[in-house]
């Protein structure tokens, strides 16, 4: 059985050990908006990197790219978000809390459901039996309303050539406005894939549970480009490497689950979704979206190509993008400049597309609820991350264990040496039981100290992190020692 981690107690780890604060704390904060402390942005981009390094560094039928925030207004008309990218929420009136109508639990009953934006419409019918989930009211709610979720700003240096922009509500449209360029300027050929990790903004109806939903946030995407008819194949691929990379990095099995969407969920230009799903220890049912792994189909890349033949109403209209719709297909789409022509069977088309797409910081809060662990020692609890190697923010701590006797001079020098290979921490302040026991807390796979034997033969003591167990190691051998136990 799982064991059970409370969201409290993690998030009173972060801020004690430095993972995690409040944004603009010492202004009272600003609501679901973060910062990465010292060892949280040592554990992020760990988490980062092993991303990367799994699904670019490692394959050579995926590149990199990295866009721009601020995109063209019309690449989110082209892709649908500039008209349907919202939320219905309604507000209660005896409380004024305001909520996504597809979250409302009806009364006596948990709320579990997925539920599809456009769906909500069906449920705002029956709002008089909805509860509130801040005060319990039943059937207290306003109309609903549309709630835009895209960030807007403006840019230009006067009236004229002012122009409305979006802070990108995802980093995917970068890579299908770009497949063209990738695939003028590479060797890449169909099956292929492009990824990009990026910060994302969404103006969040609902914020909760620490940073899970936040209105600025990382995401891991990838689209991978196939024939049609290949789709399916590399569906089932995507969804099973996805989930193995979880595992890989430490994440109990019992934890993680695929979830395939119900047909009513499904976006409309989607063939299939399943979501990769972590018990989280919050929420009306713990299982959460960690990932989501979606069949775009060919829907992004032909939005695209009608988005480029609109430019000019688009001009026309004065740049109001309200104005204007994008014009239909012409019969030859296929052979438009978001296209392929595959060279062996002579063949054009316009790719199918599979996109896992992955949040950093959420990926980030599973492996720290899946790493926290208490157990009791000697009559005390010990609070211990156990985070896989590869993620562990700090790989080794050096302690001298008195601040005498020439051991703060061969600490010293063994933490130059390990500094240069991975990240270390030097401390010589206090107990080394305590010592110890804060880098328990955070994650530190070994500790190595030195003592009075080691001036006598040259060894000093490494302690590991789950077990506790210590073994005297030459401090020459110290380096070689530790890359392999970390994998390095």
């Amino acid at each position: 059985m799982a064991k059970i981690t409370k969201l409290d107690d993690i998030v009173s780890l972060c801020k004690r050990r430095g993972f995690i604060f409040q944004s603009s704390e010492i202004y009272g904060g600003l609501a679901s908006c973060y910062d990465y402390g010292p060892l949280g942005v040592e554990l992020k981009r760990n988490v980062r990197n092993a991303w990367w390094k799994r699904v670019v560094q490692m394959r050579d039928d995926i590149v990199g790219l990295d866009c721009s925030i601020l995109m063209h207004p019309m690449v989110w008309k082209a892709s649908g978000h500039a008209d349907k990218f919202a939320d219905l929420v309604t507000v209660c009136r005896k409380c004024n809390t305001r909520s996504r109508v597809d979250h409302l639990a009806d009364d006596g009953e948990e709320h579990t459901a997925h539920v599809r934006v456009e769906a909500a419409m069906a449920e705002a019918g029956e709002l008089a039996r909805k509860k509130c989930p801040a005060c319990g009211a039943v059937g207290q709610f306003a109309e609903p309303m549309a709630f835009r979720l895209m960030f807007e700003t403006e840019m230009g240096a006067n009236v004229d050539d002012t122009m409305t922009l979006f802070l990108r509500p995802e980093t995917a449209q970068g890579i299908f406005v770009n497949f063209r360029n990738v695939m003028d300027s590479t060797r890449v050929k169909v099956p292929f894939g492009i990824a990009q990790i990026g910060k994302s903004f969404r103006n969040e109806v609902t914020t909760k549970a620490f940073i899970f939903r936040t209105r600025e946030f990382e995401q891991a995407e990838l689209e991978f480009f196939c024939a049609p008819g290949t789709d399916d194949q590399w569906y089932e691929y995507w969804k099973a490497e996805r989930f193995r990379w979880y595992t890989d990095l430490g994440i109990q099995g019992e934890n993680l689950r695929l979830r395939e969407h119900d047909p009513d969920e499904l976006a409309h230009y989607a063939k299939g979704c399943v979501d990769v799903e972590y018990r989280f220890p919050f929420g009306s049912g713990d299982w959460q979206e960690l990932e989501g792994i979606a069949n775009r189909t060919d829907f992004d890349l032909r939005q695209h190509q009608r988005g480029m033949r609109t430019m000019n109403d688009w001009y026309e209209a004065g740049r109001d993008l309200t104005k204007i719709t994008l014009k239909e297909e012409d019969a030859d789409y296929i052979k438009g400049p978001l296209s392929y022509f595959n060279e062996e069977t002579k063949e054009r088309f316009v790719p199918y597309v599979i996109e896992p797409s992955a949040g950093i910081d959420r990926s980030t809060l599973a492996f720290l609820v899946d790493a926290y662990d208490e157990e009791e020692v000697k009559g005390e609890t010990r609070n211990v991350l156990r985070f896989h190697p590869d993620l562990a923010p700090v790989k080794a701590a050096i302690f001298p264990l008195v601040k005498k006797d020439g051991m703060p001079e061969i600490a010293r020098k063994i933490y130059d040496d390990l500094k240069a290979r991975f990240t270390c921490f030097y401390d010589e302040k206090g107990a080394v039981g305590r010592r110890y026991r804060r880098q328990d807390e955070a994650g530190t796979p070994f500790c190595i100290t030195v003592d009075g034997q080691s001036k006598e033969d040259n060894t000093v003591t490494v302690r590991d992190r789950d077990s506790m167990e210590q073994i005297r190691v030459g401090a020459d051998q110290i380096r070689g020692y530790l890359m392999e136990r970390l994998g390095m």
